[in-house]
């Protein structure tokens, strides 16, 4: 359940989307994504540059926490098949999928299926294969969740220099403050059940990142103001492993 949703998130922002279980972070996301539909309200997106010029709707593509690869298809035709279920031919479809594939360096495992590839790499397979069609807004409910963090950290960075190449909007959920804090712009912290926003910050941290940030004074103060607003609106059950890494 939310209550009194008012967010307007900029085109090309990353913002991350905190808060305790059952907030509503991930129906935010579907309604976003237009899975589920909100009972009262509106939700409206504006098409990026290219889409206005061809006067289209906003590209739109989802991460969930599990990869949800086909194990029948390989690497390359798993990320080919967004394009494929769009008409484009198989052969085209899969020359296509080199691109994203490089983005997330799995240049040298188009032929293997999804039980030869680890956890992470299975990701960065859901992760090009949402990119293959070229988002304009891209959803991503706490993909790295079921990751060792060493895995979820390098994740983190891939995904953070992903944004700063291709520069679509990115909304993630993520219950985990110092993944946040490390990868987005703009941080929202969503309260209990019924789910509103009680904090919006703009994280206050350098442009680039790197794994040697979360060591830095400035990330740990700002991992800690997240903390205070969750600890203050009852989620302390939620937060309090993901502070103490910072």
């Amino acid at each position: 359940m939310l209550q009194d949703i008012d967010l307007v998130i900029e085109a090309g922002s990353f913002v991350a989307l905190l808060g305790p279980s059952g907030c509503g972070k991930s129906t935010l996301l579907r309604f976003v994504s237009g899975l589920d539909s909100p009972a009262s309200g509106s939700i409206a997106l504006a098409p990026g540059p290219e889409e206005e010029r061809v006067s289209a709707p906003p590209k739109l593509a989802f991460v969930f926490q599990d990869a949800q690869l086909l194990p029948w298809r390989t690497v390359v035709d798993n990320v080919a098949l967004p394009l494929e279920l769009q008409g484009v031919s198989r052969a085209e479809a899969r020359r296509r999928a080199h691109g994203p594939l490089a983005e997330v360096e799995l240049s040298d495992v188009h032929e293997r299926f999804p039980d030869q590839l680890s956890g992470g790499m299975r990701m960065r397979v859901s992760i090009a294969r949402a990119l293959v069609t070229e988002p304009s807004v891209l959803l991503l409910d706490e993909p790295f969740a079921a990751l060792d963090e060493l895995t979820r950290q390098r994740l983190d960075e891939r995904l953070r220099k992903l944004w700063q190449t291709r520069r679509m909007t990115v909304i993630f959920v993520t219950h985990a403050l110092a993944e946040a804090a490390f990868l987005a712009e703009r941080a929202l912290v969503m309260s209990r059940r019924p789910g509103r926003i009680v904090l919006d910050h703009p994280l206050q941290l350098p442009e680039e990142r790197t794994m040697d940030l979360r060591t830095n004074v400035e990330f740990v103060a700002q991992t800690a103001l997240l903390y205070r607003a969750l600890q203050q609106h009852g989620a302390l059950d939620d937060a309090p492993r993901q502070a103490s890494r910072s």
